[in-house]
């Protein structure tokens, strides 16, 4: 099995106590064998705490929560996502009393957003949260706790309840809550959302996803699955007999929730076809990547296949 690792923030890592290399955003791998459980230790910069774990049967199967695991083809991307801070005192970011809650956000060997009303909450947030605007409003008559760093969006209900949490770049409340979120895809694509809000959950009524700027001819196939996956215009990216069935190509995808390069061995094996790796959700923090390729002529595409 050939293992790839990548890391949040640059790393030192080390197999059964020898040193194997520096990790970072780029992909490192090695082979190895599960059965033989080898002992893995990844030291991060910023004076983080390290980490450590078997590279054993037990872990592809269900990893830890600070790592994503993601299988392909029988090999497999380890990704550090988090690391613990090592200093450990209190420290109070920012507290208000709103609606009867208790509103906390707070660092202490992380950064976490505390709600003490009629229940209790304490939800983890990630370290970009460590600068951000907090502030009461009106949405739809009813008044909320918006919290937003500049890329993500909590709106907390009067009844002390997280009822929105997800990327927004901007944001807008009034009678019905706008957010526009951009994507991270080869298109620059940024959507527009208007959710409803009853008091006690917020409904999607409409959106709009639109692609900033048109792909290479060489990147195409990416940009296609990056446009089915944010619902943007993805039949222009079709030949006329393929457009006849945009309604059902969805459903012959699946549930994917994000479209990654594939690796340079996925190359050796396959040669080299207009192929993109498909990521879907098996459990927590575990995913499995499936492969696609795609035929073109004419600048459009005219085949859509499974890559076994």
């Amino acid at each position: 099995m050939r293992v790839y690792f990548l890391s949040c923030i640059p790393a030192i890592l080390k197999l059964n106590g020898m040193y194997i290399g520096a990790i970072d955003g780029f992909e490192r791998h090695i082979e190895l064998d599960p059965k033989d459980r080898v002992f893995a230790e990844i030291i991060p910069d910023e004076n983080l705490h390290g980490i450590n774990f078997f590279l054993d049967e037990k872990f592809f199967k269900s990893p830890p929560s600070f790592c994503d695991l993601y299988l392909l083809e029988g090999d497999a991307l380890i990704y550090i996502r988090e690391y613990a801070e090592k200093d450990a005192k209190i420290e109070v970011l920012h507290q208000t009393r709103f609606c009867g809650n208790l509103i906390t956000i707070f660092a202490q060997a992380g950064l976490y957003l505390s709600i003490d009303g009629v229940e209790y909450s304490l939800t983890p947030l990630p370290s970009s949260f460590r600068k951000f605007t907090a502030e009461t409003y009106t949405l739809a008559g009813r008044e909320v706790f918006a919290i937003s760093n500049g890329r993500h969006l909590i709106i907390i209900s009067d009844r002390g309840k997280i009822v929105f949490k997800s990327p927004a770049d901007s944001f807008e409340i009034s009678d019905v809550l706008k957010i526009t979120a951009g994507f991270e895809t080869c298109t620059a694509a940024s959507a527009e959302c208007e959710y409803s809000y009853d008091g006690e959950n917020l409904k999607l009524i409409s959106a709009k996803t639109s692609e900033l700027r048109p792909p290479e001819p060489e990147i195409l196939h990416f940009a296609f699955f990056e446009s089915v996956l944010t619902s943007a215009d993805f039949e222009k990216y079709l030949c006329a007999d393929l457009k006849e069935k945009a309604g059902s190509l969805r459903s012959y995808l699946g549930d994917f929730v994000s479209v990654t390069v594939p690796p340079e061995k996925f190359y050796i094996i396959h040669g080299d076809i207009k192929a993109a790796g498909l990521v879907y959700p098996k459990s927590e923090n575990l995913y499995e990547i499936k492969y696609f390729a795609v035929d073109c002529a004419d600048g459009v595409i005219t085949n859509i296949y499974p890559i076994e």
